[in-house]
């Protein structure tokens, strides 16, 4: 009799066991990775990889924390208390969006998914902590995760698949970096990841800007030339409304 107990009690660990492991390898309805390595954002829905941003993060390693987080609060247009610059200012270093991490021992006010008022500073380590991103792209973000949203922050030269597996998610999928909406003119001197997009989309072009670095130097200078010739446009160099309508940018 004590035997049958025993093997029974055996079956139902063995299935407890395996219901927390199968519900550890669930997916979610919404769910960020944050890798540090590439300075890239991934939003999941439904398992299912959406979204690719490019982002900002701590000027050295520890100051943006690692781990598992989760959103603790959205606000529109907050305040940089530290200098009094109110929301909604141009001047203020937070952007148009926050989304608040539980982080440290904090709950959403210290770390933060953010927006910003440099869109030259994306795709750089550059914070004081915080994840910063253009401010269309966060926009999107805020209107689209809910509050209690799993975040996980590493440094991986893993994919996102497999640091998301790797913490129990089950996830598929594959998209291309979300280009941020180019609304300021760029010339020598610009920096930033608008600034890639135009090298790259330069170089497709047939067009050697020296390079895909986010510098506007004197290589892209000379392409942006090149193209404005081509195409019967002010030739300037400066890579303004006309010549972003050109390029499709």
């Amino acid at each position: 009799m004590y035997k049958k107990i025993g093997v029974l009690l055996i079956f139902l660990l063995f299935s407890i066991f395996s219901i927390f492991a199968t519900s550890t390898e669930a997916s979610v309805s919404h769910l960020i990775v944050i890798n540090k390595k590439n300075n890239q954002l991934a939003y999941y829905q439904n398992g299912k990889l959406t979204k690719i941003f490019p982002v900002g993060t701590g000027r050295s390693a520890s100051l943006t924390p690692e781990g598992h987080f989760k959103i603790v609060n959205k606000i529109k247009n907050r305040p940089y208390y530290k200098d009094k610059i109110p929301g909604g200012s141009p001047k203020n270093p937070l952007g148009n969006r926050w989304l608040g991490l539980n982080a440290r021992g904090t709950w959403g006010t210290t770390y933060a998914i953010h927006g910003n008022n440099n869109s030259s500073s994306i795709g750089y380590y550059v914070s004081a902590g915080c994840i910063r991103m253009h401010n269309d792209q966060v926009e999107w973000l805020f209107n689209t995760v809910p509050v209690n949203t799993p975040v996980i922050i590493t440094t991986s030269t893993k994919g996102f698949n497999s640091i998301a597996s790797a913490n129990g998610y089950k996830v598929s999928g594959s998209v291309e970096v979300s280009t941020p909406a180019v609304s300021t003119i760029l010339k020598k001197g610009s920096k930033g990841t608008a600034v890639k997009h135009l090298q790259s989309k330069l170089h497709s072009l047939g067009f050697n800007p020296n390079g895909i670095d986010g510098v506007f130097g004197s290589g892209t200078e000379r392409a942006v030339k090149q193209y404005q010739t081509s195409k019967g446009l002010k030739v300037d160099g400066i890579v303004g409304p006309a010549t972003l309508k050109s390029l499709g940018l």
